[in-house]
């Protein structure tokens, strides 16, 4: 009797040993990223007209976020902030700016999850540069990363470009295949080892010249596509004059929206099935290799796209379509997964970061701007952040903006009043009017939470004081932004498209 008694008290060690070691053991973490996709561009998001099974699949396991945005809606900078967590105006990268600094890019979660002993991965467009304080070049960090298949600047979606996917080029000639195939094989060899893996992908697609995989020309072949109810122009004759500077407003007619919006949108929707099937092999990958029930997958994209919304296209802009963005969380380890749940708490690209260090079991290094998400994992009723800044300051001054937006409304501020321009205040009932269709910034049944967005939007003003880098020409927007300086005060600078501020004539 006794003897029995020592041999079960025995097993149970041993089970509760190997129990608590796989509660603690840290999980392989996924990062997978589209180029210029809108979140309407998913079947999971209410989008009848399009094919995407393998990430619809991937929303109905995990949790979905229905309001996410990337804070600058620019692959770039936006890019710098998700590997960061940091705002733009913190990282001092983008366009016409700069490229990132060595000691900002030590904080990013791919240096500290391979730190803390993670085999780490990236494959795809990286889209920014890191400038070492003693070096005059700044250069992608290849280096920081235990299998690399990134490209600088936009990369090519043809795959015998890239030579890190030489070998997928005969069966997978278009990039966004072949970066599945090259996730696939991370993972493979990565489950060999004793160690976790954190593997990041940034795919091209859809992003401009259009060129989906000759593969897939029958998905969408003669398809018409429903137009959203804010499509043209009519729909944005209330946005300020501002907005419509730059290349935004005449890409609609450039790019074709206006008269070939089914076979536009055909190819743009083609680009992001290609994806979805990338998306596929490597679930398909992590489940032969058993790698599926230790694996977080986080799935987003770097910003959103027009697509002739208000008779806008292309991106940057703070309204909806350009700055919402898909986000998707599945870990399989949670009790939460396989229930298709929604989150409508307010989330965006600050959040990435924190997120994947906080699975990691690690913390940011500084202080930064996001927060981890999980907490919405195990309650999706819950809220991280009440308010978040959207920015930009790419392109011609005009179009230069600092907005606040909540889960129920939006503020965007046009500083800009130079001859023909006047400072405008744009403000948007988003829980009841999502497609923007009416700005309430005059009317008095939203006086109140005008005033409450303007006051989130002047502490947002002394914080680019406090905290921007003092390099990139980010310091002067804490003067430009500021809604209590007038006009004559800041014009004393203006933007030219090389990124250099000059003194006025």
């Amino acid at each position: 009797m006794c003897n029995k008694i020592i041999l079960f008290l025995f097993i149970s060690n041993i089970v509760f040993s190997c129990n608590s070691q796989d509660e603690t053991r840290r999980p392989n973490i996924i990062f997978l990223m589209a180029d210029d996709q809108a979140s309407y561009t998913l079947g999971c998001y209410g989008n009848a007209d399009v094919k995407t099974p393998n990430i619809d699949k991937l929303s109905s396991m995990g949790v979905t976020f229905d309001h996410n945005y990337a804070t600058t809606a620019i692959c770039m900078a936006s890019r710098a902030t998700v590997m960061t967590g940091l705002l733009e105006f913190r990282t001092g990268t983008n366009f016409l700016h700069g490229p990132m600094k060595q000691e900002t890019w030590d904080q990013s979660y791919p240096v500290l999850l391979r730190q803390a002993g993670y085999t780490t991965a990236f494959a795809g467009k990286f889209g920014f540069e890191i400038q070492k304080e003693t070096e005059e070049k700044a250069i992608m960090p290849e280096a920081d990363f235990d299998a690399w298949a990134g490209g600088s600047a936009q990369t090519s979606y043809d795959t015998k470009k890239n030579k890190a996917l030489l070998k997928y080029s005969e069966k997978y000639p278009h990039s966004t295949m072949a970066y599945g195939a090259f996730g696939s094989d991370f993972i493979k060899s990565s489950v060999q080892k004793d160690k976790p893996f954190c593997l990041s992908i940034s795919f091209k697609a859809p992003h401009r010249p259009t060129t989906p995989d000759p593969r897939f020309n029958a998905i969408y072949k003669g398809k018409t596509f429903q137009k959203p109810g804010n499509y043209g122009r009519e729909y944005g004759e209330h946005f300020s004059k501002q907005s419509k500077q730059g290349r935004q407003y005449p890409r609609f007619f450039e790019w074709h929206y206006n008269d070939k919006y089914d076979q536009v949108m055909a190819t743009y929707n083609q680009q992001i099935y290609g994806i979805d099937q990338a998306v596929g092999m490597i679930i398909e990958t992590l489940k032969q290799t058993g790698a599926d029930k230790n694996t977080v997958i986080i799935y987003t994209s770097d910003n959103g796209f027009f697509c002739g919304s208000h008779g806008y296209g292309s991106k940057v802009l703070p309204y909806e379509e350009s700055s919402k963005v898909p986000l998707i969380i599945y870990d399989p380890r949670h009790p939460n997964s396989n229930k298709g749940i929604r989150s409508k708490a307010l989330t965006g690209n600050i959040d990435i970061a924190p997120t994947i260090l906080s699975l990691a079991g690690l913390n940011p290094k500084e202080k930064i701007d996001g927060k981890n998400i999980m907490p919405l994992y195990n309650n999706p009723n819950e809220e991280i952040h009440k308010t978040m800044a959207l920015i930009n300051v790419w392109g011609p001054s005009e179009t230069h903006s600092l907005s606040i937006v909540s889960k129920d409304y939006k503020y965007i501020y046009w500083g800009f009043a130079d001859k023909g321009y006047v400072e405008t205040e744009e403000l948007y009932h988003l829980k009841n009017d999502p497609l923007e269709l009416e700005n309430v910034a005059d009317s008095p049944k939203h006086k109140d939470h005008l005033h409450n967005l303007q006051n989130d939007y002047d502490e947002r003003v002394k914080s680019w004081k406090a905290k921007a880098v003092n390099y990139n020409n980010y310091e002067r927007y804490s003067t430009l932004f500021d809604r209590s300086i007038s006009w004559n005060e800041k014009k004393s600078y203006v933007y030219d498209l090389e990124g250099i501020y000059k003194k006025k004539d």
